[in-house]
């Protein structure tokens, strides 16, 4: 007996004693498990890359087994259950062998059943709680990215189906729960490998948009005439520059100052980037 399945034993034992009708009712039962590139950053080390024996009681569903292995459903798109794709209601028996893959995108699945729904029409997010710096990222890039310190979990999943957005999060919790649609779990800390990752993952390079979005409100930015916002900003800025753009929605006032050669530069830094990463 392996391990795995010795320590899941024990630890079954320790429980209260089961009767032998209990016993008999809950018969334990295994099945083999393999899961493919980027669903084995959910998993320990030592199932990465490699089929392993997971045990069940009854004939659970196999995305609640999948899940309880803390890999949530919304970053699987094919389950294919001894050489059969399945979709996550498929219930299991016991000797099975389940094959668990990610989104493809340039193998043709067509003839297989699709667990994660159709690609979203826009792209557009929605963050949690700790995810402030990267919204504003996103938002700098153009990016439809919604963010409030106050959300909590059910206002975020309840706006992202309102409003067709994709979830970002760090927290697992949140992409485990049954009414999530669209959602990537980050797997880095930093806000600017978090952009990276997701321009990369999601393959985002040609909705670049820069300077198109408010970076406090996600609101829209468009050019307005100078005499419009007269009065508005301090006169040292309104008479030394000659083009302004201001917010739809909560009128903040944009000029091409020292901040936005930063954040040229920075724009400069991700595309650099980005190619670096396209081309490896």
């Amino acid at each position: 007996m392996v391990d795995q399945e010795r320590l899941y034993l024990c630890s079954e034992n320790r429980r209260k004693r089961l009767t032998p009708t209990d016993n008999h009712q809950r018969k334990i039962r295994f099945a083999e498990f393999r899961f493919y590139e980027e669903l084995n950053d959910f998993l320990p080390a030592e199932q990465h890359k490699t089929s392993f024996r997971s045990p069940f009681y009854g004939h659970p569903s196999v995305k609640d087994t999948i899940q309880a292995m803390g890999v949530p459903h919304t970053a699987i798109d094919l389950i294919l259950v001894d050489g059969q794709s399945v979709n996550f209601s498929h219930r299991l028996r016991g000797g099975e062998r389940v094959a668990v893959y990610p989104v493809f995108e340039r193998l043709d699945i067509s003839p297989v059943i699709h667990l994660r729904p159709r690609p979203l029409r826009r792209t557009r997010f929605i963050l949690d709680v700790h995810l402030g710096k990267l919204a504003r990222y996103l938002r700098m890039l153009g990016f439809d990215a919604a963010y409030k310190r106050d959300w909590d979990d059910v206002t975020i999943i309840d706006l992202s189906l309102q409003q067709q957005r994709i979830i970002l999060t760090r927290d697992l919790g949140v992409l485990k729960q049954s009414r999530v649609t669209h959602g990537y779990w980050l797997r880095h800390v930093d806000p600017q490998q978090q952009l990276q990752e997701v321009l990369l993952e999601l393959d985002l390079f040609r909705q670049l948009q820069p300077f198109t979005r408010c970076m406090d409100c996600n609101g829209r930015i468009h050019q307005v005439d100078k005499a419009v916002i007269s009065g508005q900003i301090d006169p040292v800025i309104y008479q030394r520059f000659r083009e302004f753009w201001q917010c739809q929605d909560c009128m903040k006032i944009y000029w091409r100052g020292s901040h936005y050669d930063r954040m040229l530069r920075q724009v400069g830094k991700f595309s650099r980037e980005l190619h670096h990463h396209s081309a490896e």
